[in-house]
Parts: structure tokens; sequence; C-alpha cells
């Protein structure tokens, strides 16, 4: 289970522990694919796989792997390991203890005490729609939050951090795996696929080698009850159970739309345009109007619940209801809140911190249908209500956002199929699109659990 805490506010989630009670056991002997099987091995590949001690596939072959036996994996915790805020609120001089006693509740800080960064110039058009936006809902986000720290502190899940901590822990590593976009850029380079001769569906099993090729043109399947470990590149990396893939760019979603099937809930986390991101460089970027060619309604099923991660830009926030939406014939429903906390309960960023908040936007929205069919799917599941915050301790790795499984499970019919677009990590019971989707499975990411 994610959620630790279900208030009126919203809900309090434990990501690591849904990651690690995924089921991400494995099992079976190991397989290997016939030597030549597929196009000589590039050297990048070759490079890769030398480094991490494996013996790479031809081709940059995907392998399956499992053991004799069981070996069960779960998340590393350090990257949950968020023990203190990443700017600190500064507190005012204090001279008595009761002074001091009013910049905090209990072991939550008082966001209205910030320290005040001096601006050279006045604030631009953005920043002034971002500063109303944010006035309106920070009482929602400073009281919702409050009380579901609170009951976390009560539960011993949220624990006030006094001793002497190990920042040993808290170092990040660099990047893990092979690159996954460029792979797909390469992708593109090989022979044209005739549609109505190729299989829409690979399923992973012990006895199945599935080539690069296969892995960009149609979608991956475990179906089985054990996670899977495929290897890609000389890389390992670690597939749930009852979970499905589809490892390509937004030029190459046709096989997506071959599988045939129609989703009840599409969840997506595009990846925005901003200043930062084309300022490091860190990951590609798709314009508005490339966004809006992703075939959502071919995908969407009657009723189908529509969940669009934004960033705090008021600019991002206004075309994803007033353009994007639309276009999809999707009625905007409701706006919820991830709220970041530390593991002791403070907010990640101060409150009402200038450079950087504490939370990001979720805009949900159903594909509308016909009147009758809108009133009978209504009927089978409750209305999305507004307002809503989801409190987490975030990963440490870059955009790894908590999972929406249970959060949304009484919003939909129990049968539900799921999918999640721009994807960087997989789940069980969804299907996953991204040109990184295979990202945050990297086996690096996991240890083997003691005694498996």
């Amino acid at each position: 289970m994610s959620v630790v805490q279900r208030l009126g506010a919203g809900w309090l989630l434990d990501h690591l522990s849904f990651i690690s009670r995924s089921g991400y056991e494995t099992h079976g002997s190991l397989v290997h694919p016939p030597r030549g099987a597929l196009h000589p091995c590039d050297p990048a590949a070759h490079a890769t796989a030398c480094a991490s001690g494996d013996d790479p596939a031809p081709g940059g072959a995907v392998e399956l792997e499992g053991r004799r036996g069981k070996t069960r994996y779960v998340f590393r915790e350090e990257f949950f390991d968020v023990f203190k805020p990443h700017i600190e609120a500064a507190a005012p001089e204090a001279s008595t203890s009761q002074e001091k006693q009013k910049h905090f509740h209990g072991d939550f800080k008082d966001p209205h005490i910030t320290q005040k960064r001096k601006r050279k110039c006045v604030f631009n058009q953005g920043e002034l729609d971002a500063l109303e936006y944010h006035t309106k809902i920070r009482k929602l986000i400073w009281e919702g939050t409050l009380h579901l720290v609170q009951e976390g502190l009560k539960s011993g899940f949220l624990h006030c951090t006094t001793a002497k901590l190990d920042c040993s822990k808290n170092v990040v590593p660099g990047p893990i795996g092979c690159g996954l976009a460029e792979l797909c850029e390469r992708a593109k380079q090989f022979p044209a696929i005739n549609d109505s001769d190729h299989e829409a569906i690979r399923a992973i099993d012990d006895e199945t080698f599935i080539s690069e090729q296969d892995l960009h043109s149609c979608v991956i399947e475990n179906n089985s009850s054990c996670a899977k470990m495929i290897m890609l590149m000389g890389q390992k990396y670690l597939v749930p159970p009852r979970s499905s893939f589809l490892l390509s760019d937004i030029s190459c979603l046709q096989p997506l739309l071959n599988y045939k099937k129609k989703y009840d809930v599409i969840v997506m986390d595009p990846p925005w345009e901003n200043k930062s991101v084309k300022r490091s460089n860190r990951y590609g970027y798709l314009s508005s109007w490339q966004i809006k060619q992703i075939p959502v309604l071919a995908l969407a099923a009657p009723n189908c619940l529509v969940v669009t991660w934004v960033t705090n830009r008021q600019k991002h926030l206004r075309f994803v209801k007033e353009e994007l939406y639309p276009h999809w014939s999707v009625k905007t429903l409701a706006e919820w809140h991830w709220v970041k906390i530390t593991r002791s309960g403070e907010f990640v960023f101060p409150l009402d911190s200038s450079h950087k908040k504490p939370y990001e936007v979720l805009v949900l929205g159903r594909v509308q249908g016909s009147v009758e069919e809108a009133l009978r799917k209504s009927e089978e599941v409750l209305p999305i209500p507004d307002h809503k915050l989801i409190v987490s301790v975030p990963c440490s790795l870059h955009s790894h956002k908590p999972p929406l499984t249970e959060v949304l499970a009484e919003f939909v019919k129990p049968d539900a199929e799921r999918l999640e677009l721009f994807a960087r990590n997989l789940q069980p019971g969804w299907t996953s699109w991204g040109n990184e989707v295979l990202k945050f499975q990297h086996i690096d990411y996991f240890t083997v659990l003691s005694g498996s």
C-alpha cells in the first residue's frame, strides 16, 4: 500500500514502499540469444557492457535473465533519504522561547517566515501570474499539509530528525544505464516494418528472444506474477509483473495504437519547455504544438480520466486547461497538488520561496462523449473532487513522480486499463510509454533483499 494516511485534505503517500512492494522477485534460468543473431555490436554498446562486467549481446540485443531460485529486489532507500529542506527557511531572531515557538507549529515550520531575496528588477508578467496563483492556493497547501504531516508523525511514518545524519547516503550517483533516448533515435534507422505482418505484442518469457528492433516496434508485456530481467546494451533492467511498455519517442507511437487497448486512465508528465531545461540540456522537451499531436482520443476509453502533471509556470497550466484538454475533448474537473516534504515533515522548499515551490500541479479531466454514456459511467465511480493534496517524501532522482494507482482507484472502475505517457519507470497494472521508459528500472537503482 502506498497510502499511509487519508484525510479530507488528501493523501500521505509512501513512494518507496510502493516500489518495493511491486513484486520485484525474479526466478528462472538464464537465457542467452544465439551469437550473431543481430547486426554486429556497436563500439559504444560493447564499451558500456564491458565496463559493467557483462558479456554484451550482439547488436545491443535484449536478453532475458533469471536465476535458479528466487531473488527479491527492493528500491534503494537512500534515494528517499530527504532529511532536511533543500533551502532552509530563515528563522527571525527571537529573544524568548515564546517568540521562538511562534515560528513553529509542532515540528512543522511556518512558511510565512522566509529569507527574502533582494531583487534588482520588477516582477515580469509570468512571475506576477505565479504569485497570484500561489496566493489563491497557499492556505489550502499549508493547512492540508499540516494535517497530513501531523498524522504521519503520530503514526511514526514521519519522525523528527534529532540524530546526527549520515550525509554520505544522500549523494545521488551520476547517470545510470545506457542512453535510452539516444537508442530511440538509433531505432529510426532500422528498416521499416509492415504493421500487418508484424506482431503488435511480444511477451517476455524464459524461452523468447527479443531483439532491439522488437523493443522499439511493439509493446513488450510481462504477464507473469514475477519480475523479469532484460538486458539492453549490456545494462540490466527489471520489469515488474503484469506490466507492459513501449520504448520509443513521440514520432513512433504507432505500436501503441496497434496494441488495440482503450484506457480508462491516462497519466502524462510531458517534458515542458522552459529556460532551465534549455540551459542544462538535461533532457529533451516538446513544444505545446507537439504535445497536442499525441493521439489521446485514439487511446482513451469512454469517460477516460486524464491526468497531466504541470510545472508551476502559469503559461503551461493555462495551456492545458484552455487549449490542450479542449483539443482532446477533455473537460477539466479538478486541480490537485503534489506537496514535497522531508522525512520529518518540513516542506523541501519554503512555501513562499521565490526560487522554487515545494509543490507541483496535476490537472484532472474526463474525455467527453455522449450524454448517455457519461451518465452511465458516472454511476460506476465517484466524482472527481477538487483541491486535493498528495503529500510525500520525493525521490532524489530527477522527475520520479509518486505513484497514483491507489489515489485514483476510487475514481475509476476496478478493472481499469491504465496508461502512463512520458513514463520513466514501470508499474504493475500499467502500460507505460516514453523514450526513457526503463530509466528507473535499471538494476543499479535496486538492491537485493537480504535473505532472498
